[in-house]
C-alpha cells in the first residue's frame, strides 16, 4: 500500500500549530533549543520560545512578505517573526511609515502589534546556525509557505527579501500552480516580476534583505526599503495588470 499524504491544513490557525509542532529537522530543533538553554545576555530573564515560527498578519492579507529564517535572539526568543531583533526593528518601521502595521516597533508576541493587509512569513521556520539553513531544510518547509500562498485568497503582492527567500518563493509558487516563466525571474533589489496564477496575478517584488549586514553597510536604507513597499501600496491600489513583464526600477 502506498501511504497517504498529510491532508494539507484547510486554516492558518490549523497550520500555526502545524508549525510549531514539526520536527523534520533534528539539527535545527536541536539548534533552537541550546540557544533557548544558552540565551543572551540581554535576554536571561526571557523565557525563549525555541521551537518553529509561524507565519503571522492579516488573514486577508493581500501582501506576503518572505523572509529566509528566524534569528536566534529574535523570534527564536519571541515566537514571532521579525520581532525582537534589528532586523525586525528595520522591517516593522517600514511597514509601519507604508501604512502595514499599526506602530513602529516588534519587541514582543503580545506588544499590540497588528499588521494590516499584510502577512509575515519565511523560508524556514527554525532559527538556523549561522543563519543558514541547508537546502534540504528549506525544502522541508516548503509545503508550509506552499499551505500559506493557497490559504491566503485575496493576495496580490509578494516581497521577498533577500535572494535565498525570492528562490524560495519561487518553488513554492510553482507547487501552489503559480505560472513562474523559463527562465525564472532573476533576483536583483527592485525588481519585480508579474506571474499568472489561474485568474488572477501576482507581483513579485524583491529586496535586500533588512539584515544588519545590509543596514549597516548603506547597502539597503530605510528610504530604500520604503520604496519597496510604498511599490506593493500603489500595485494594490491600481489593481495588478494582466499584462506580464519585468523591470528594475529607477
Amino acid at each position: 500500500m502506498t501511504a497517504r499524504s498529510p491532508r494539507a491544513p484547510r486554516t492558518l490557525a490549523s497550520l500555526e500549530r502545524v508549525i510549531v509542532a514539526c520536527r523534520k529537522c533534528p539539527r535545527l530543533i536541536a539548534h533552537c533549543q541550546a540557544i533557548a538553554g544558552i540565551k543572551r545576555r540581554a535576554y536571561q530573564d526571557w523565557v525563549y520560545w525555541g521551537r518553529p515560527v509561524p507565519g503571522v498578519g492579516d488573514p486577508h492579507a493581500r501582501v506576503i512578505v518572505v523572509g529566509l529564517a528566524p534569528g536566534a535572539h529574535g523570534s527564536n526568543r519571541t515566537g514571532r517573526m521579525f520581532t525582537g531583533d534589528a532586523a525586525g526593528a528595520t522591517l516593522t518601521a517600514s511597514l509601519y511609515r507604508t501604512g502595514f502595521a499599526s506602530q513602529p516597533t516588534s519587541l514582543a508576541r503580545d506588544d499590540g502589534l497588528v499588521f494590516t493587509d499584510l502577512f509575515l512569513t519565511a523560508a524556514a521556520r527554525c532559527a538556523p546556525p549561522g543563519n543558514a539553513p541547508t537546502p534540504s531544510e528549506v525544502a522541508r518547509c516548503r509545503p508550509y509557505l506552499v499551505s500559506e500562498l493557497t490559504l491566503l485568497p485575496r493576495l496580490r503582492v509578494v516581497v521577498a527579501l533577500g535572494h535565498l527567500a525570492h528562490d524560495a518563493f519561487l518553488r513554492a509558487a510553482t507547487e501552489a500552480g503559480v505560472h513562474v516563466p523559463q527562465p525564472k525571474p532573476r533576483f536583483a533589489h527592485g525588481a519585480q516580476a508579474r506571474l499568472p496564477w489561474g485568474a488572477r496575478e501576482l507581483m513579485l517584488l524583491d529586496t535586500y534583505h533588512p539584515s544588519q549586514q545590509n543596514t549597516l553597510t548603506g547597502r539597503l536604507t530605510p528610504a530604500m526599503l520604503d520604496v519597496v513597499f510604498r511599490r506593493a501600496r500603489r500595485a494594490l491600489d491600481a489593481g495588478v495588470s494582466p499584462a506580464s513583464r519585468r523591470r528594475e526600477w529607477p
